[in-house]
């Protein structure tokens, strides 16, 4: 069978400014005491030349274990080989002993403070499937740059590439921020701050892009970030993200983010953008996920209609449709936590007004501005839509609430 090699570089990863700056600041901490040159370190998965010294590279070996472990628990293949690495914090001090084996792209990528994969993969000359794989990885010694180019370094080995270029860095960001048995945002405030101040970038303009039109930057990977994280975690979509990645990282043309979402686009682009308003640490985009089989009907008469409104989750439907001048009664039951150790509170909240009853309407995927409720017996919305409801918590805090609140709606006049 005949193969052939073919060169794979994936593009180099740009550090957070904040992120990389405190890592400036502890390492010029510790330079005045420490001056560490570059050593040999292994690990199970990993062989690793750093100048971090003995104690960081043992912390670097052992974040990146315990990343390769999920990385290679969800896409359900073992990492085939070991990982080399080249992780620098002052690459200007390393020996020529040490660089003239190292690749001059990946130095000057260290250089300019990122991190890049430089992968071979052979590829069958009858099927043009990859056969055989060899990664190295480049990186500046900041707390995200080796674990996010080391998720390319297993794609690659484990398949050959990394996939489109949304994907795979979206997906080496999901990886990096990971932590074990926690499903909240964990992205560095610099990213949570620019997703949440800046103009939203069409979806389109995220998966259609081999690479940015305008350079590529930080700015660029945390959009992709926040798309993986969304499709990851999100109850409506993550079904069908794991198989997609799949498809995308064996090279299936036929398959593509249109092709598995594309019937679900608006409801994905409503979501995603609902995401980054609401963005904060902590936020569970699984416990937010909107209830799109929800309708809402209209009260007549003295008929009466009953919801339930969970703590510990975003925006519920009360599947009922409501309409601005009218008046609904309310009768509420049911006592809510903010904590797991919190004190039980009702519908108006506790002494800061927090925990008390919220609305919001939905129409035809557009939000109103939210209002509050509380314990009142009657409420008058301030327009028409389906009323969706929830406890007013912070958006990074729902995972530790609990309670239930039951709500007995019907039209105030009773006609």
């Amino acid at each position: 069978m005949r193969s052939a090699w073919v060169l794979l570089v994936v593009a180099a990863f740009f550090a957070t400014p904040g992120l990389a700056q405190s890592s400036k600041t502890s390492q010029s901490k510790k330079t005045a005491e420490e001056n560490f040159g570059p050593k040999e370190y292994s690990s199970a998965n990993f062989h690793l030349v750093t100048d971090l010294g003995d104690k960081g590279a043992e912390e670097l070996l052992g974040r990146l274990e315990v990343m390769i472990k999920f990385v290679s628990g969800y896409f359900g293949r073992k990492n085939p080989r070991t990982i080399d690495m080249y992780v620098a914090k002052n690459i200007a001090s390393w020996p020529e002993a040490v660089t003239s084996k190292m690749d001059p792209d990946g130095i000057q990528s260290i250089r300019n403070e990122a991190g890049v994969t430089l992968g071979m993969t052979r590829r069958s000359g009858t099927t043009g499937r990859a056969v055989d794989a060899i990664a190295v990885v480049y990186a500046i010694a900041d707390h995200g740059t080796p674990q996010h180019e080391a998720v390319h370094a297993y794609c690659i080995l484990s398949y050959g590439t990394a996939g489109p270029v949304w994907y795979a860095e979206g997906m080496a960001e999901v990886g990096q921020y990971w932590r074990a048995d926690e499903k909240g945002v964990n992205a560095h405030e610099v990213v949570v701050e620019f997703l949440k101040q800046s103009k939203v970038k069409p979806i389109k303009e995220i998966v259609d892009n081999p690479l940015e039109t305008t350079g590529d930057s930080w700015q660029n990977y945390a959009s992709r970030w926040a798309l993986c994280h969304l499709l990851g975690f999100n109850e409506n979509y993550t079904q069908r993200f794991k198989p997609l990645g799949l498809s995308l990282l064996a090279e299936q043309r036929d398959i593509s983010f249109w092709t598995v979402y594309g019937t679900q686009s608006k409801e994905i682009d409503f979501e995603y953008r609902q995401f980054l308003k609401d963005l904060e640490p902590g936020y569970r985009v699984d416990l937010c996920s909107w209830d799109w089989k929800a309708r809402g009907k209209t009260l007549k008469g003295k008929t009466s209609h009953k919801a339930q409104v969970k703590a510990g989750r975003g925006w519920q439907p009360a599947r009922l449709h409501v309409t601005p001048g009218t008046e609904y009664s309310l009768d509420i039951t049911g006592e809510w936590k903010l904590s797991k150790d919190g004190e039980p509170i009702g519908a108006g909240g506790d002494e800061e007004g927090k925990g008390k009853l919220t609305g919001i309407l939905f129409n035809d995927y557009t939000l109103s501005e939210p209002f509050e409720i509380g314990d009142v017996e009657t409420f008058s919305p301030p327009g028409e839509g389906d009323l969706f409801l929830r406890c007013a918590d912070s958006w990074g805090s729902l995972g530790d609430n609990s309670g239930t609140l039951n709500l007995t709606l019907r039209l105030a006049d009773g006609k």
